[in-house]
């Protein structure tokens, strides 16, 4: 690997703080935790970590509601043990990222507030987007905009003078008012909160919603309001992907680079960039913008060699020809768990979900450029959905009375060791409960049986991620595909690493000779089995 361009093929994982582990005792994750398990992640081998935000945040959306951009929310730790963390995760040669959130901010940021107790048509009021309502009295939101986890974007503020007064735009819930970055104010502000955590020694940050930030000037009526609730995506034209967004990460790459030329490590920055093609994505990692974009596509893929090979070949024609690499992920802390999303037919045990899984992520191991896990992948995790009512925590749940595409199910907190919840997952007693509670059944999926069984997700993750390292035709470069039989995809890296994968449930023959060097399942010479995916050198 080129260590001066280190992202350019990077495997980083990410690190939900408030469900990793915990060192206090009180069930939810936090930072101290976060430095605790940097060991484990070492040895699995990944080359960085991106921590989920941890500023102080009320959390009615899990501290993607920031109220501070520059510190710590004391149920994480304070800024003494994040420069601890990312001391430590340097001398561990693992990299640290910082989830930013940029488009919107909690309805409790100071300037939020400055905001409501202003006049309309003030500076304070300049930062957001404030507008007068339409019809009698403006008693109607400025626009149909829905948002996008459910309801009306638009919420109607009371004047400092007790009077209905003017609304202003949340495109996600009404807690999380959306930044005017028409206003110079705002762009300058996050200048100073890239600066700061750059000081600290981060090596990048994750940009969430990196396609907003900007909406139509005239904010009119969409032709479609609810497509954003209706999928969940960014879709709405009106609100995202505005082309001014482009100049911010221009701006942004110029501040990384200016921390670079200072000490020759490359700092990163990867958007969250949702848009409708592989064409428009290329658009956000042109040389002068983010280094990286996560490229969803293949998370939406049906299991099916046809969409595979389609998404594969679009994303390196399009995103690769740029001069990036695609950044290729399976699963985040927004995505139903691969596993189940795959086709496991119960919460529990090790179906056909498990298998697709476990190929699916060979299969990306083997892709050219840069992978992220999601914590809980590598040990092979289903999505947990039967949490009662009661303790489901989402904000969509809460706005909509609807489980459709909740995400609280793949953030439970990790299991550790032990027979019984919590795991080991916090400092406290064995009574001690995580902040949402874990199956009974994560007893067969704890860290401490995973590495112990060679077998399991976590060690294939391993042994992918040391080849990976070791291999000079993995990596950053090109694939070819290989002819194959209908429900097969196949292709080389480098003249002889051939990666293949059986879509199917019937075994066929393995386009190699010989014992594969790795293999997702259970894989004899010749034989390529179902749902199962595997490496080769080819000597022929």
């Amino acid at each position: 690997m080129n260590r001066h361009h280190w992202w350019r093929d990077a495997v980083i994982y990410q690190v939900y703080v408030r469900s990793f582990l915990d060192s206090t005792g009180d069930g939810i994750g936090d930072l101290a935790g976060v430095r605790a398990g940097l060991p484990y992640l070492k040895k699995l081998g990944v080359d960085g970590i991106w921590l989920s935000p941890f500023y102080p945040s009320p959390q009615h959306d899990h501290g993607y509601d920031v109220a501070d951009y520059r510190d710590v929310d004391p149920v994480f730790g304070d800024l003494a043990e994040f420069d601890r963390l990312a001391a430590a995760a340097r001398r561990l040669g693992v990299k640290v990222l910082l989830d930013i959130v940029p488009n919107h901010c909690s309805s409790e940021h100071p300037w939020f507030r400055d905001a409501l107790a202003a006049a309309p048509g003030s500076p304070e009021r300049a930062r957001f987007h404030f507008a007068d309502g339409r019809g009698p009295d403006g008693a109607e939101p400025p626009n149909n905009w829905h948002a996008m986890f459910g309801g009306p974007a638009w919420t109607r503020v009371t004047e400092p003078d007790g009077s209905p007064g003017q609304w202003y735009l949340h495109m996600f819930t009404p807690e999380q008012p959306d930044w005017n970055w028409r206003d110079p104010e705002v762009a300058a502000d996050f200048d100073r909160t890239l600066r700061f955590w750059l000081d600290r020694g981060v090596d990048g940050f994750r940009i969430d919603v990196a396609a907003g930030l900007f909406k139509h000037p005239a904010l009119p009526d969409s032709p479609d309001p609810e497509a954003d609730a209706r999928t969940r995506d960014s879709v709405n034209p009106l609100a995202w992907n505005q082309p001014e967004v482009h100049d911010v990460w221009r701006h942004w790459r110029a501040v990384c680079e200016e921390y670079t030329a200072r000490d020759g490590r490359e700092r990163l920055l990867v958007g969250e960039v949702s848009v409708p093609t592989a064409r428009e994505h290329a658009r956000y990692v042109r040389a002068d913008e983010l280094h990286q974009a996560f490229f969803f596509d293949l998370l939406g893929a049906p299991w099916d060699d046809d969409a595979f090979r389609k998404v594969i070949t679009e994303a390196m024609q399009d995103i690769a020809g740029t001069g990036s690499t695609v950044t290729w992920v399976l699963n985040n802390h927004d995505q139903v768990r691969t596993v189940t999303r795959y086709g496991e037919p119960a919460p529990e045990g090790s179906g056909l979900g498990a298998a697709r899984a476990r190929a699916a992520a060979l299969l990306m191991l083997a892709l050219p450029g840069a992978a992220y896990i999601y914590q809980g992948e590598e040990l092979g995790l289903p999505e947990v959905v039967d949490l009662p009512d009661d303790v489901l925590t989402d904000p969509i749940f809460r706005r909509t009375g609807s489980r459709a595409r909740i995400r609280d199910g793949c953030r439970v907190p990790l299991p550790w060791s032990g027979q019984a919840s919590p795991f080991g997952f916090t400092s406290g007693a064995e009574s001690a409960k995580p902040w949402l509670p874990q199956p009974e059944y994560f007893a067969e999926y704890a860290t401490h049986r995973a590495l112990a069984d060679t077998r399991s997700s976590w060690h294939l993750y391993r042994d992918g991620l040391q080849l990976r390292s070791a291999l000079p035709q993995l990596g950053e470069g090109t694939l070819r595909w290989l002819d194959t039989q209908p429900g097969v995809l196949a292709f080389s890296r480098g003249d002889d690493l051939v990666c293949a994968v059986n879509f199917t449930a019937a075994p066929v023959p393995a386009p190699c000779p010989g014992t594969p060097l790795l293999a997702s399942g259970p894989c004899p010479p010749g034989v390529l089995p179902g749902s199962t995916a595997a490496w080769w050198i080819d000597g022929s």
